[in-house]
């Protein structure tokens, strides 16, 4: 399988467990590795062929913009589950960055995989 990966797409969102969190959306960056298989765009040179990857990052975006969480876990999981229902992506690691929730760290993350990698 091969990996299609997109790094560091800043995106906004409502995040955080205390009630001053919960009252203006916050950046947080998201990267992602998608096996895909790309053989096929690669004969054909069409775009229709490949995993567009300027979708893939402007529904991440909306995806977060649109939802309020309380968890980058729970961002994580259900942005996963968005793209490999969404564009069909058979194996994907999510990783989200939050700045600031921790004194003394640049950043949390949380990163998961989700789905089969294949060959």
């Amino acid at each position: 399988m091969d990996l299609i990966s997109i790094r560091d797409l800043q995106v906004e969102t409502v995040i955080g467990v205390y009630d001053w969190e919960q009252k203006q959306a916050r950046p947080l960056s998201v990267s992602l590795d998608m096996g895909w298989d790309t053989r096929l765009a690669a004969r054909s040179d069409a775009l229709e062929q490949a995993l567009d990857y300027a979708a893939v990052s402007e529904r991440v975006r909306a995806f977060c913009r649109d939802r309020r969480f309380q968890l980058i876990e729970t961002l994580a999981e259900q942005v996963a589950q968005c793209i490999m229902s969404e564009f069909g992506v058979p194996w994907l690691r999510v990783r989200v960055e939050k700045r600031g929730a921790v004194l003394h760290a640049d950043h949390v993350a949380v990163q998961i995989e989700r789905g089969e990698r294949g060959s």
